[in-house]
């Protein structure tokens, strides 16, 4: 595992009106089975979901669901160090890959009134509460860039973006919101 603790200069990012940059997170990308995904929820303190497109959060962690065999794991940038070993010493024996991903991506919060239409502008998801409920995350695209779209309260989605596409995502939902006044 890498070295958590450093700082980077925070990605480009366009304000605008339901749309902020998230404080950096330590994130992991595991891949295993179930013994695995047990092992890893006792090490993060959560259970670890095994159902499509569900997600898991306790205290600040969080575990969301991105294959039948992979789960990307999120928590607070200065619980990255304790995390990882915490993880490392669970893990150990066990048949699985663990990838610090920390300073490869970054995450946008896109909420209120209008987040779900300023998401459809760019994302091709039906993002309904009815079809896309509290908790449920996937893979898609926001525009072109390929992200994680997670809805964490019914008018607030956490987008978990690739650091060098930031700047595009953020103005694409800027400009969106211009467009639809919001």
């Amino acid at each position: 595992m890498g070295d958590l603790s450093h700082d980077r200069r925070p990605p480009i990012v366009v304000p605008s009106s339901g749309v902020q940059l998230l404080p950096p997170a330590a994130r992991f990308v595991l891949r295993g089975g179930a013994q695995v995904l047990r092992a890893a929820g006792e090490a993060l303190g959560l259970q670890i979901p095994g159902d499509p497109c569900s997600s898991a959060r306790r205290e600040g962690r969080a575990a969301l669901w991105l294959g039948p065999d992979e789960q990307q794991l999120l928590a607070p940038m200065a619980e990255g160090a304790s995390v990882a070993r915490s993880l490392q010493e669970k893990l150990a024996g066990l048949p699985c890959s663990l990838v610090d991903v920390s300073h490869r991506q970054v995450a946008l919060e896109v909420s209120g009134p209008h987040a779900q239409t300023l998401l459809s502008v760019g994302c091709p998801l039906d993002l309904d509460v009815s079809a896309f409920p509290v908790g449920m995350c996937t893979r898609t695209v926001l525009g072109r860039a390929a992200v994680i779209l997670w809805r964490t309260q019914a008018q607030t989605f956490q987008v978990e973006v690739g650091r060098s596409f930031a700047d595009y995502a953020s103005r694409l939902l800027a400009e969106a919101g211009r467009e639809l006044a919001c």
